[in-house]
């Protein structure tokens, strides 16, 4: 996430709000008691949750890093990149230069680019923007995809070994003791963090402030990033990781109310893809991210093993 220097500041949102609800424009905020609605809307979530994750990261067969200059792809041995055998023997060349990749179809592939068959080389916007560009061909797809300064090939193949041998999710119980209430505390400026991601390479992220919390009995701070106004991106792990969770990390969300509190429900965190999926990176918490109680909640480790 390199384009942090366009967020809106999550104070300005939270003074926006508080002027809303002053003048009685601004819905009241969603209630925090337990209630037979909360368990409907926690079991509605995971299983749409379930539901985009099957599709969009169990069906990624690869990640192939691209070099400068022209490269050969296809699924023939020939090809300098190797893809998978439900694409041509040959799809075409990527040619990496200036931080940008063109990719010109070879002469009799079958091949088209965002549903259109291309008429000449094009140069690919890659999956880090609000458009990308699909090249698609036998049912798979490839797409640029980029994890730190690095620009790669992700390959996704809904009929592919890895969709195939994907073996769900398994959740906690749902626990009215995980839902709890923080509350905002900003830092006297908002500023990006370098964060290194499992593949080592490094993402910026935006955060203006931490939340603190009571969890287990104790005080806690976990620091979010703010990806887009009023809403809350927790990348933390805790004292299960590696044991009852995934190692690496687990994923909240949660958003500003207009009195400054979050409710962070921990019936919703959830694993990173490369839980399961070795062609997908995750962002490693930050040291104050590293919580020191289990949280017994949520998604539980990958069943299949991590990868």
């Amino acid at each position: 996430m390199s384009d942090v220097g366009r967020r809106r500041p999550l104070l300005a949102t939270l003074i926006g709000a508080l002027v809303g609800t002053a003048l009685g424009c601004r819905p009241a905020d969603p209630p925090f008691a337990w209630s037979d609605a909360v368990v409907m809307d926690i079991e509605t979530w995971r299983a749409e949750h379930e539901g985009s994750y099957t599709q969009n990261w169990a069906t990624i067969e690869g990640l192939h890093f691209l070099k400068d200059g022209t490269q050969t792809g296809g699924s023939a041995p020939d090809n300098d990149v190797v893809l998978v055998a439900s694409l041509p023997e040959h799809l075409g060349s990527f040619t990496l230069a200036s931080d940008s990749v063109t990719f010109a179809t070879a002469p009799g592939a079958d091949v088209k680019i965002n549903g259109e068959k291309p008429a000449s080389a094009v140069v690919l916007r890659d999956d880090s923007g609000e458009e990308e560009d699909v090249i698609e061909s036998n049912g798979a797809s490839v797409v640029g995809h980029r994890t730190g300064k690095r620009v790669s090939l992700r390959v996704r193949d809904p009929n592919g070994e890895r969709a195939r041998a994907f073996r769900g999710f398994d959740w906690f119980p749902i626990s009215r003791d995980y839902r709890v209430l923080g509350r905002f505390v900003p830092d006297a400026k908002p500023r990006a963090f370098a964060v290194v991601n499992t593949f080592g390479d490094v993402d910026n992220y935006w955060s203006e402030g931490v939340v603190e919390l009571q969890l287990n009995g104790e005080m806690l701070r976990l620091r979010p990033f703010t990806t887009e106004p009023g809403r809350f991106y927790f990348v933390f792990n805790d004292a299960s990781s590696g044991e009852e969770t995934y190692e690496a990390a687990r994923f909240l969300y949660s958003d500003m109310r207009s009195d400054g509190t979050t409710i962070l429900d921990f019936n919703e965190a959830y694993n990173p893809p490369c839980s399961f999926n070795p062609f997908t990176t995750s962002p490693i918490p930050l040291p104050e991210n590293r919580l020191p109680t289990k949280v017994l909640a949520g998604e539980k480790k990958y069943r299949g093993g991590e990868p």
